[in-house]
């Protein structure tokens, strides 16, 4: 029924700030489109640290990244010239294309200090045919992804097609992303029109086939398994993924399924060919010298970017 269990990785990026990364996992690189997924918090961090969370302008290209909050607040600016302050509950869906730079900072001193930030990043790789598409940015509200409730059941349609839901958000190719949870005691199905399919237990844990999972462990499930799933307390889920697209590179925050792209985007990068976003342009992070370095060990991508 299952054909992996990814573990998500714990790293702390400054004091106060933990990550937990799911994709990419050495065993299985991408589910459906989806090639990146971090869990940052929750966040409690004093005034004098703040500004060590703020994540610096810095580039993408051959993907969206897709934000998406529990608690807290961020404000997002790119090259565009976009100011968007992303709240829980909306999406910030960014399509990188061709190249793009944003940063994302952290701005509200009472959300920090409070513990409430908690956020779900990830990267949706694109199509062969989309990857040279021109960048674009679009924030989406509450009430623009549909929700749904059964007994025990609550769960909204951040992107995509599942369970009978639809909404607006722009995407490149079939795929789902959807925020459940469940009561003590729920039961729970899979959308079964997508070809790979996984589950992120943010919170709690789910019984399947009489085995307990819990919190920071992302379920891929077979193709065609139709599992029924307990929730053995109150559980956050988020259920992503699509149609494969088959073989991506990722580099740094550069994906790409030609490898010579990459090194077109590393020197754009160096020799500011990609623009810094004009509201926020006195800083950003270099690219990183992999000089000596065998392709393999590749940068790691930059948390939250």
């Amino acid at each position: 029924m299952l054909d992996i269990i990814i573990e998500a990785r714990k790293a702390s990026l400054a004091p106060g700030m933990d990550v937990r990364r799911i994709l990419p996992f050495r065993m299985r690189r991408m589910v459906g489109p989806f090639i990146f997924m971090d869990h940052a918090g929750p966040v409690d961090v004093q005034p004098p640290l703040q500004h060590n969370l703020d994540v610096l302008p810095h580039p993408h290209i051959g993907l969206s990244t897709v934000s998406y909050l529990f608690g807290g607040q961020v404000t997002h600016r790119d090259s565009l010239g976009v100011e968007q302050v992303i709240l829980p509950g909306e999406v910030n869906w960014m399509t990188a294309g061709s190249g793009i730079s944003h940063s994302e900072r952290f701005e509200d001193p009472a959300t920090l200090a409070g513990g409430n930030l908690e956020m779900i990043q990830t990267w949706v790789a694109l199509p062969e045919k989309d990857e040279e598409a021109a960048p674009a940015f679009h924030n989406y509200k509450p009430d623009q992804l549909p929700i749904f409730t059964d007994t025990g059941v609550w769960m909204r349609l951040i992107a995509g097609d599942a369970y009978g839901l639809r909404n607006d958000v722009k995407t490149h190719s079939p795929l789902f992303y959807l925020h459940v949870q469940l009561e003590t005691n729920a039961r729970f199905g899979l959308p079964m029109e997508h070809a790979e399919r996984g589950i992120y237990i943010a919170k709690g844990s789910l019984e399947l086939g009489g085995r307990i999972y819990g919190a920071g462990q992302m379920l891929v499930f077979n193709k065609g398994v139709d599992p029924v799933l307990l929730a053995k307390e109150p559980t956050t889920l988020m259920l992503l993924g699509g149609e494969p697209l088959g073989e991506r590179h990722i580099w740094w925050n550069f994906v790409s399924s030609r490898k010579e792209r990459i090194e077109q985007a590393k020197a754009d990068w160096k020799e500011g060919r990609i623009i810094l976003p004009p509201n926020d342009n006195q800083e950003f992070v270099p690219l990183p010298d992999d000089k000596s370095k065998p392709a393999s060990n590749a940068p790691a991508p930059q948390a939250l970017s």
